[in-house]
């Protein structure tokens, strides 16, 4: 049970907090996928789809280039808040792509001289999401 004092108290602490940055990252996750919609139609008006998914290509290369200014910011200038990086990292970036996610975690391999395991990384990712897709649809034929 959760009360106001002893450890449960800090647990209850903790929980409070984990409530309010799922709800920070929640706010900032609507509003980049509010962002995606919009760039994907307006993307449909301009570039024929059929040829090319440029829309998605546009959210995933912008919310890479995105995650790396608040992630580069925030290291180089040591400002980047939990509550922050949950409404802007996880929140919007999340909500506009998780391509940017998927980008930085190769990043932070290759970082610490670990390419070739962001290369497997890299490889097994998109293979497996691909094969995903391929077994999703074979699922609901």
């Amino acid at each position: 049970m959760i009360t106001a004092g002893g450890s449960s108290g800090l647990s209850a602490v903790l929980l409070c907090v984990m409530i309010k940055l799922m709800f920070i990252a929640g706010v900032g996750g609507f509003a980049g996928t509010c962002v995606r919609f919009l760039v994907a139609r307006l993307m449909c008006g301009i570039a024929p789809t059929a040829v090319f998914p440029w829309g998605t290509f546009l959210v995933n290369v912008v919310g890479c280039f995105l995650i790396g200014i608040i992630l580069g910011a925030g290291e180089r200038l040591h400002v980047l808040s939990s509550t922050e990086s949950a409404l802007f990292v996880t929140g919007f970036c999340g909500g506009f792509t998780t391509f940017s996610a998927f980008a930085n975690d190769i990043y932070s391999f290759g970082s610490r001289g670990d390419w070739s395991v962001g290369a497997l990384y890299a490889a097994l990712s998109v293979a497996a999401g691909v094969a995903m897709v391929i077994a999703g649809r074979l699922v609901v034929r």
